[in-house]
């Protein structure tokens, strides 16, 4: 059987051992011994004693079967070609894997002999892995049997598997971010071996063209960050002038003085601007505002580029406006309505005890809206890359064109690139920097909150 057969197959045992233990929890209590758990509970005990151990040897098959095949493809070729280069081998393990792939016979009778030895080399380990997972399943089944279930306190048990499942999950999370902030900085100390990190970080010119020979023109390219933070940080900050007061102020009307029936159907159509794909602003950037900005500038004198930080900003703005208010306005809400009552029996109007009362204690909340929604805006990269444009520019002024480190980090990464140079390396660099600017918000965000939680909680 293949994996998903053999998945299906354990979801089967688990269905079988869970209906025969909650049976036998049934069979076996009594007035004179009764059960110490519910019969759902010795069932669902019985199932994670035939699932569990057989799921695991399917995740430790799955993991190590590829290595297996390839050993076994190795094995068949004869001594003429392993004793070859190794880009001969592996042109021939890659002839045997389009066979394989393709599931047809090949006229080299090596590769066809190697295809052959892979099948059955396949069919053998799926049939011992089948087998063990039957014997794994029926094998837990019994051991559950053979416990008494009158004696035995099944929901404890349960409850400790579960409790250790939710404990592998929450794992995930902590694993999957070590291994990014790792990955990233392995390969950001690799560009710093050929660039220095003070260059990097006060450099103020960004040009990472680099030769392929050493004879060529602008060998060595020029890896200044200051430029691309500069237009992430100048564009970030028009999109939070935008989003934060129309978010912020949407979300008290929404909250405080709306009816419910324009509040149901205004905050499902303010949320709807979240669910719009990117690509579709960076258009609406790029057709609409972009030139728009242009006319209204030229009308009054004012040099405007036609990629400019002020059109990206804006558009942004609105892209990020639902982040900021639909969390604003679930923060708002949850404030409770004794605080609201205490300051209006205390004479306060209702527009004294939004500013004094409501905002405050809603205030950890409202932050933590306005930081996703700021990490949203200097992750961004298709609404830039149309209506921004890629010219990294240090220039505070909002009419020009910039870019960001989003936009070059997926320029430097685009197409075939070999990970040898300190031009695609510079990606892993921008990465890391831009993690440490997160964290940077992060820390302050998490010190207002706690500052103002210790006040209202």
């Amino acid at each position: 059987m293949n994996s998903s057969a053999l998945v299906f197959l354990i979801i089967g045992l688990s269905l079988i051992a869970f209906f025969s233990g909650r049976q036998r929890a049934f069979a076996s209590g009594s007035k004179q011994n009764p059960l110490k758990a519910l019969p759902k509970h010795y069932g669902y005990l019985t199932a994670l004693w035939s699932g569990i151990p057989a799921l695991i040897l399917l995740l430790i098959w799955t993991m190590f079967k590829p290595a297996y095949l390839h050993n076994e493809i190795v094995a068949s070729l004869p001594e003429s070609i392993t004793n070859q280069s190794q880009d001969t081998i592996e042109l021939y393990i890659n002839n045997i894997n389009i066979a394989i792939q393709k599931n047809e016979s090949s006229n080299d009778e090596i590769i066809q002999q190697a295809v052959e030895r892979y099948l059955q080399a396949e069919s053998f380990s799926n049939n011992i892995v089948t087998a063990l997972v039957i014997v794994l399943g029926l094998s837990g089944i019994l051991f559950a049997y053979s416990k008494r279930f009158t004696d035995s306190h099944a929901r404890v048990g349960v409850e400790k598997v579960i409790k250790f499942i939710l404990l592998l999950c929450s794992a995930v999370a902590i694993v999957t971010t070590v291994g990014i902030v790792l990955s990233v900085l392995f390969e950001a100390l690799r560009f710093f071996e050929s660039v220095s990190i003070f260059d990097f970080v006060f450099g103020t010119t960004w040009s990472p063209q680099t030769a392929i020979r050493e004879d060529q023109v602008g060998s060595s390219g020029s890896f200044g960050a200051i430029p691309l933070f500069v237009g992430t940080l100048l564009i970030s900050a028009i999109a939070m002038l935008i989003a934060v007061p129309v978010g912020l102020l949407s979300a008290i009307y929404l909250s405080e003085y709306a009816s419910v029936k324009f509040r149901n159907t205004a905050k499902p159509l303010l949320e709807i601007l979240a669910g719009i794909p990117t690509v579709v602003y960076g258009f609406f950037a790029a057709l609409t505002v972009a030139p728009f900005v242009r006319d209204v500038g030229q009308s009054i004198g004012l040099t405007v580029a036609s990629e400019s930080a002020l059109a990206a900003g804006i558009v942004m703005g609105v892209m990020i406006i639902p982040f900021v208010s639909s969390l604003s306005d679930d923060v708002i809400n949850a404030v409770p309505q004794a605080m609201r009552d205490g300051s209006l029996g205390l004479g306060a109007t209702q527009s004294e005890t939004i500013k004094q009362v409501i905002i405050p204690a809603a205030l950890p909340g409202i932050v933590g809206g306005i930081l996703l929604a700021a990490s949203r805006a200097i992750g961004e990269t298709m609404i830039v890359v149309m209506a921004a444009g890629l010219s990294a520019r240090l220039t505070a002024n909002p009419l020009e064109a910039v870019t960001t480190v989003t936009v070059q980090i997926v320029t430097l990464l685009t197409g075939d690139q070999e990970f040898d140079s300190p031009k695609t390396l510079a990606a892993f660099a921008l990465g890391l920097m831009l993690f440490v600017t997160t964290l940077l918000l992060n820390v302050v965000a998490l010190h207002i909150v706690r500052k103002y939680r210790e006040q209202y909680e």
